[in-house]
């Protein structure tokens, strides 16, 4: 097995169990690893540190193992076990009004690079590394084993793996079919898009902030911006909101919105759906809506990025703080991981600054648990929101 020796006291951040290599901290390498083998890390006197999947990069070793083990059909079985069984711990699998959960969230369970997304009998995994591409049979055939409901596996990998990855990934069912699923969340019905929409095809990880929308939501005029496939806007449907208006400049998205709104509530004329720009949509409105979602794509995919990031999050928040209703709830989020929770805040503080506007915090948001964040690893911590009270 080849070896990365790391640099002395580059070791520590290993010893406190954090799952990344950084490039910066290696002194040598013993062999010519390609992306995606197995290597073995040592710290600067050959001592055992880890073992993990080698890449090209920042990051360049994704670690598997912090004990010596090999990486076999065993180690998978006991990975994907255990993360199952955390989900029956919470009752996930059972619940007969939620058949969509994560089973898999790469670093929170200790697989890093590798996601999967359960929707009914279908699994849909993602790879966001090579190594995990060159497991992905395996894993597949490991589902359908380890877990009674599922019957298909789908492999959506070919927008994930990095950029100059030597390996090109095709999405397409492993195991199984790839019939329209109709899936389950909180007793509310959707159709996830995981052919041809974004991530796995549904934004599992806003399961329980759409809840905590419905609360809010009766006899309110909601706006729901970036809305993708609907989620918020079926909750606040639900919620017996007066109207509920769904943005998105996607017109695929706006399809599947209606197509979600009619399964579960037919020809409902309380929704209407707009193909348009977040920005320019909500420079044409009045003081209509008492209650706005602000669910952008990450603004931020790397830290270069953060700046404009930042502005972006300013930009938008500022816009709903300007058109928001007096005594309106505002719900905005930030999915970046390269924008922690201070840098979020401070952007919508100085949009709530600039808009002159008295405004309460009323929650404070983050990820549901079935997208565990790993202790050692704060950076998996990704989903940030705040529910906002504007005077």
């Amino acid at each position: 097995m080849i070896t990365i020796q790391l640099k002395a006291k580059k070791e520590e951040n290993v010893l406190r169990f954090h799952p990344w290599i950084f490039s910066g901290a290696i002194a040598k390498i013993y062999g010519k690893p390609e992306e995606g083998d197995i290597v073995k890390v040592t710290d600067n006197k050959g001592n055992f540190l880890a073992i993990g999947h080698y890449q090209i990069g920042s990051i360049t070793v994704r670690i598997l193992s912090f004990t010596e083990q090999l990486i076999n059909r065993y180690f998978w079985k006991d990975r994907l076990t255990k993360a199952y069984d955390m989900r029956k711990s919470l009752n996930l699998n059972e619940s007969t009004k939620t058949t969509a959960y994560r089973l898999v969230h790469g670093e929170g369970d200790n697989l890093p690079g590798l996601i999967i997304d359960i929707y009914g009998n279908t699994a849909v995994m993602q790879a966001h590394s090579v190594g995990m591409h060159y497991a992905k049979d395996v894993i597949a055939e490991l589902l359908i084993e380890i877990i009674p409901e599922v019957t298909n596996v789908y492999y959506k990998s070919s927008n994930t793996l990095p950029y100059k990855a030597p390996v090109k990934a095709i999405d397409e069912c492993l195991i199984g079919g790839g019939e329209e699923n109709i899936a389950m969340e909180n007793g509310i019905k959707f159709f996830p898009n995981w052919i041809e929409g974004q991530k796995t095809g549904f934004f599992i990880d806003q399961r329980d902030n759409r809840s905590l929308l419905e609360q809010y939501s009766k006899g309110r005029n909601v706006l729901n911006m970036f809305c993708y496939t609907g989620g918020f806007s079926l909750y606040a449907m639900r919620g017996g909101a007066n109207c509920v208006h769904s943005v998105d400049s996607s017109e695929k998205a706006i399809e599947l919105t209606n197509k979600n709104i009619e399964l579960n509530f037919g020809n409902d004329k309380r929704h209407e759906a707009f193909v348009a720009d977040a920005f320019k949509f909500l420079d044409t409105i009045d003081d209509k809506y008492d209650l706005i979602v602000l669910d952008p794509p990450a603004f931020a995919k790397h830290r270069d990025a953060l700046h404009n990031a930042l502005q972006g999050y300013r930009r938008i928040n500022l816009a709903a703080f300007q058109k928001i209703k007096k005594g309106g709830v505002l719900f905005t989020f930030s999915c970046s991981q390269a924008v922690n929770k201070e840098q979020f805040r401070l952007a919508v503080f100085t949009a709530a600054a600039q808009s002159g506007r008295t405004v309460k915090i009323l929650h404070q948001l983050t990820q549901p648990k079935d997208h565990p964040i790993n202790i050692y690893h704060p950076e998996g911590e990704y989903l940030k929101g705040l529910v906002l009270y504007v005077e």
